[in-house]
């Protein structure tokens, strides 16, 4: 499918009030690179692919390893021997060089710290003969900590909330967070595959899938509720449980806790990687739109009602991107009210507003890893501080490790 190329702001002016100065998502001039350091947390499990924080007072850090286990860093920095829960039985195994399936997103319930309620989403397999037809499924659970241990799940606890049929390996999304609303968001990609070849016009723009969307439930029923003010709870044909569409892969989103704007990094398909601010009911354009450009447009397609990317960049800098959050910690001021993100390829940036723009600088980390890992994501402690989640590939197999941010000197 040819590329157009063609800027969306040159035909909808009025839809790019919060995009980036230049046609490629660039401000004109770069900005002077933002320096910090990277603290190793912990390099002792393989691929840490999501980082939760229960926000109960004890500073303990849960990293989901995407093989199937959840391992705890304590406030004093000590790993815990046994992992907090492990599915791996229940997922489909995966493989450590390179998978987008596995245990892939975590969220602590708002009232945790009363109800030990704690949420898991990973990729569990299909019987035949639907294996024919499908890859697996993407599993979403419900657990409660042990009130014995709290630093121990109870399998017995298990509340399976939704399943949802995924026709290929990839785009899996996978990110869980609740928002200030107490509502759970759930981050889907759009089946996989490239392209989208999903139907007539791709999963991530049909509402009658849950495949390219984020989700947003309300996890307290049975086996769960519909906000009544879901965007679409009235519009037949469409999932009641749909927030926002028109997303490929949203590898990683986040609130910022200071704004509740929900950020995320949607990975594109081959030219460009966005970040998008996500709205109620928004369209962000996939299949018919890549970054800003034209990707597959059906006939007499309206685009003026699609969302704008804040932000785009392109494949001769990066080649999948991974979101972050919008930094409201205290250790490092320059990075105060920037967009943390970076790419697969391990190279990492900060997009700062200014004016209705946003502005893209380099973010310098000194102390980075001569292997130069593959960020895999990215995580937000109960201070507001920042950790990156990394794989390696070394003479003895991948090597996973968890980086805190902190001031350069």
């Amino acid at each position: 499918m040819k590329l157009q190329g063609l800027l969306w702001g040159a035909l909808f002016p009025l839809m790019f009030a919060d995009a980036a100065v230049a046609a490629d998502g660039n401000a004109t001039q770069d900005p002077p690179a933002r320096k910090v350091r990277l603290a190793l947390i912990t390099d002792k499990f393989i691929s840490p692919v999501n980082m939760a924080v229960p926000r109960d007072g004890t500073g303990r850090l849960f990293f989901c390893q995407k093989e199937g286990k959840v391992w705890i860093v304590k406030k004093d920095g000590s790993l815990l021997p046994k992992p907090f829960l492990d599915v791996s039985s229940d997922m489909v195994k995966v493989n450590p060089a390179y998978d987008e399936r596995g245990l892939l997103g975590m969220a602590f319930h708002p009232d945790f710290k009363k109800n030990r309620k704690f949420y898991v989403y990973y990729s569990a397999p299909v019987e035949k003969p639907v294996k024919k037809v499908l890859d697996h499924k993407s599993r979403l659970v419900e657990f409660t900590a042990s009130a014995a241990d709290p630093n121990v799940a109870d399998p017995a606890s298990k509340r399976v909330l939704m399943e949802i049929n995924q026709p290929e390996s990839n785009h899996n999304g996978g990110q869980l967070e609740f928002g200030a609303d107490g509502y759970l968001y759930i981050g889907l990609g759009d089946g996989g595959g490239g392209g989208d070849k999903h139907g007539t016009a791709g999963n991530g723009q049909d509402l009658g899938t849950l495949l390219g969307k984020i989700l947003r439930i309300d996890v307290n029923g049975n086996p769960y509720r519909i906000p009544a003010d879901n965007p679409f709870v009235k519009t037949a044909g469409a999932k009641p449980e749909i927030w926002a569409y028109g997303l490929r892969n949203p590898w990683r989103f986040s609130f910022d806790r200071s704004t509740r704007k929900l950020f995320a990094g949607d990975v594109g398909q081959a030219l460009y990687e966005e970040v998008d601010i996500i709205t109620k009911g928004g369209n962000y354009g996939w299949r018919i739109m890549e970054g800003y450009h034209d990707f597959n447009v059906p006939a007499g397609a309206d685009k003026s009602k699609l969302i704008a990317p804040i932000h785009e960049y392109d494949h001769d800098l990066g080649i999948s991107i991974t979101g972050g959050y919008v930094y409201r910690g205290k250790a490092i001021p320059s990075l105060k009210g920037g967009y943390v993100f970076g790419d697969y390829n391990g190279k990492t940036f900060v997009l700062a507003p200014k004016g209705s723009k946003w502005e893209r600088a380099d973010l310098e980390l000194t102390d980075r890893p001569k292997d130069n890992p593959f960020i895999l994501s990215w995580g937000e402690d109960e201070e507001g501080e920042i950790y990156m989640l990394t794989s390696s590939s070394t003479k003895d197999g991948f090597k996973g490790a968890v980086y805190k941010l902190i001031p350069a000197r």
